[in-house]
């Protein structure tokens, strides 16, 4: 389990796979339970360690959930009963999943790719920062922060640094699952009920926030640009659910 931030870029198809066979790209239209999804993934990830089904990135929005990683501290959850709380075995702390917000999971091999878990995080972080730029937002990484960040300036007043999307990832028998949360459109009020992985002192932001219109399907495409950039080729595929 590993949901850390990096900082040294990677290069370009950092973590292609070996034989450049490309991962299945799906999109679930509408909104998908958590819990649910959280079985669907397990089984995909399970299926490609028995070599029975293929790599698969899957997009999809949750109703308003509040999930509890590994590193979940019972004081972080300030309001207990605004929506359901679930218990994740991803690394990490609490974190919002919500409507607006693009959730991507990657089940990814890495032994066809690389076995380096700290690698792969950085791939994951440099796949986000590349799908913002095509916004001209700059993603950035702190150190002993998780996610990727925005730096907010506003004339007369100090410089703050915002959350834009979150990283989270659990690797089993060298297949990942769970992934990256890509804030578009959510309502960030619902980010109050928890300490947001932890952090208190800084706060969180989407790229509507930021004055952009980007729709979902823009969000999308910029995801599937970077993915390939980084990651390598892929090909559409049937989303689990």
């Amino acid at each position: 389990m590993l949901d850390h931030g990096l900082s040294a870029p990677l290069s370009p198809v950092a973590f292609g796979r070996a034989d450049g066979a490309a991962a299945g790209w799906a999109v679930s239209p509408g909104r998908v339970g958590y819990e649910q999804a959280v079985a669907a993934m397990e089984e995909r990830a399970a299926a490609i360690v028995e070599g029975r089904a293929g790599e698969l990135v899957w997009l999809l929005e949750h109703p308003p959930i509040y999930t509890a990683g590994v590193s979940a501290k019972p004081d972080d959850l300030l309001a207990p009963g605004r929506f359901p709380v679930f218990k994740t075995g991803r690394g990490g702390q609490f974190t919002y999943h919500g409507p607006g917000q693009r959730v991507a999971y990657v089940m990814l091999d890495l032994t066809a790719r690389r076995k380096d878990v700290r690698a792969f995080v950085q791939a994951l972080e440099a796949w986000v920062i590349g799908a913002l730029a095509a916004f001209n937002v700059k993603g950035e990484l702190r150190q002993g922060r998780i996610g990727v960040w925005v730096e907010r300036r506003t004339p007369g007043l100090p410089a703050r640094e915002d959350k834009i999307a979150a990283v989270g990832v659990k690797i089993r028998r060298w297949v990942s699952f769970h992934g990256i949360a890509l804030n578009v459109e959510p309502d960030l009020s619902h980010f109050s009920g928890i300490v947001p992985c932890g952090i208190s002192q800084h706060g969180v932001t989407s790229l509507v926030d930021l004055g952009l219109p980007v729709s979902m399907d823009e969000a999308d495409a910029a995801l599937k640009a970077s993915f390939e950039e980084v990651f390598g080729p892929v090909v559409e595929a049937d989303a689990p659910l």
